[in-house]
């Protein structure tokens, strides 16, 4: 059993003291005898003592007012289950590179970014308990939204999500930045930054190592990804008649510096060069990073505070009654 407002049920023991002592000091009404032996020698009846029977009767009535005004009731069904939970900022490459067309989805040709975009969906419809937030670069760094559980937001974000949306270049530093900037604050024992990216940091104030450096000064671990086919990739072209081609163009991603900053902040560097390692990826880090969190919920109660107040309500209506008949006085 639990009460809703258990201060209450102090209260009990002070009214009925209280009940007491003014019983107590009050003087009763008698009659005046011109002797102790005389009034000892008078009869005594179960009716002589209906006025202490009644006063038990007030006392107890009002007891169980006040215990039902507690608000007692029973948990019938409570559930106390494990869940794991981590604090996770995503911070995507959207700039112009994200166009090259290296990665299918079902076998048919899709860019970058559409991959990107599919497979970050999938992560985040996994989760359950983690709280994402959202960090979209190029040659700026955006925070999109901070940590949430709302993840139907993040993925109609993702969806509206199109290139040419941020500045070009790429701002890896400052996506960094941006990223701590969100969880630092944040008092939870695990703190992630998962980083996509497919170029070399060519843009921003911040270099990807100092933003590491600060966000491991605030026990944060980042992961990072590159993405790309090694070598060429095919990106989509248009000549002055409008009309689409792909030209092999070389990939540059800055992993040295990837490498660098995922193990200096106790993280690790992945690279993905199609559509299958992408997702293995995200699957391992879905792995990692897992707290043990007690969550105790009451989904049902059984209220008691009418049986009380019943109760309360029936002994009073018992002593009125007694009180009117049985014990009746006349003055």
């Amino acid at each position: 059993m639990e009460f809703k407002t258990f201060w209450i049920l102090f209260l009990i023991p002070v009214v009925l003291a209280i009940l007491w002592a003014l019983r107590v000091r009050s003087r009763p009404i008698g009659l005046k005898f011109p002797s102790k032996s005389v009034a000892a020698s008078a009869a005594r009846s179960w009716k002589t003592q209906g006025d202490g029977f009644m006063f038990l009767l007030r006392l107890i009535s009002i007891g169980l007012f006040l215990f039902a005004l507690a608000g007692p009731r029973l948990v019938l069904d409570e559930s106390k289950t494990q869940v794991e939970g981590i604090n996770i900022m995503l911070a995507l490459d959207a700039s112009g590179s994200m166009a090259a067309l290296d990665f299918q989805i079902e076998g048919k040709r899709n860019s970058r970014l559409d991959v990107v975009k599919k497979v970050v969906e999938d992560f985040i419809s996994k989760r359950s308990t983690d709280k994402i937030g959202l960090v979209v670069f190029g040659g700026l760094a955006y925070t999109v939204c901070p940590l949430t559980t709302d993840y139907d937001w993040l993925r109609n974000y993702l969806d509206s999500l199109k290139l040419g949306t941020v500045d070009d270049g790429t701002a890896i530093g400052s996506a960094i930045a941006s990223a701590t900037l969100r969880l630092k604050e944040v008092k939870a024992k695990s703190k992630v930054i998962i980083l996509l990216t497919d170029g070399l940091n060519n843009r921003g104030t911040v270099s990807p190592v100092d933003a590491a450096f600060a966000a491991k000064a605030n026990g944060i671990k980042i992961y990072t990804i590159g993405v790309g086919a090694r070598g060429l990739a095919p990106f989509p072209v248009q000549d002055q008649f409008g009309r689409i081609f792909y030209q092999n163009i070389p990939v540059d991603i800055d992993e040295d510096t990837l490498k660098k900053v995922a193990d200096m902040t106790g993280g690790k560097y992945y690279r993905a060069t199609d559509t299958d390692e992408l997702q293995a990826i995200y699957r391992e880090i879905d792995a990692l990073e897992k707290i043990k969190i007690d969550e105790k919920k009451y989904y049902q109660y059984k209220e008691l505070f009418d049986k009380f107040l019943l109760g309360a309500v029936l002994l009073l209506l018992i002593e009125i009654i007694l009180r009117n008949t049985l014990f009746l006085k006349i003055p």
